[in-house]
């Protein structure tokens, strides 16, 4: 039986259709997905499945305890193997909102500017094939 190296993002956001186009972006550019819809919900897929994961996607402003900037921070001490993209449409990172190795895109986000990001972002022991791919 053969195991998978296809490695695993983790996308966030409350609102589904942008958590599905998240996740088909993330999917297009190599990855296999998995999805929660607040920080809390992602810090218990985390819990289960941090080891497997190479990228958290994340919303800012989501319901419940934990916001897309704490989870960042949090996930960042906890797992520092994980690299980060946060992304929204309302608010900017403040000085030391976000983990320094983290990256800041707004919304709405297209795929290209997702895929230049995650390009830039991670070494290339990490990136999938279709984002080794010059563009």
């Amino acid at each position: 039986m053969t195991t998978s190296t296809v490695p695993y993002a983790l996308a966030v956001d409350d609102d589904v259709i942008i958590r599905m186009d998240a996740r088909a972006i993330l999917e297009e550019a190599g990855f296999r997905c998995m999805d929660a819809e607040s920080g809390d919900d992602a810090l218990e897929v985390l819990e289960q499945h941090a080891s497997s994961v190479v990228v958290l996607f994340t919303d800012v402003e989501m319901p419940g305890s934990v916001n897309g900037f704490a989870l960042a921070r949090h996930v960042a001490d906890r797992w520092p193997h994980i690299e980060i993209v946060v992304s929204s449409g309302n608010v900017q990172p403040l000085t030391g909102e976000m983990p320094a190795k983290a990256a800041f895109i707004t919304k709405p986000f297209s795929a290209e500017v997702v895929h230049e990001e995650l390009r830039r972002l991670l070494p290339d022991g990490k990136k999938p094939d279709p984002l080794k791919i010059a563009v």
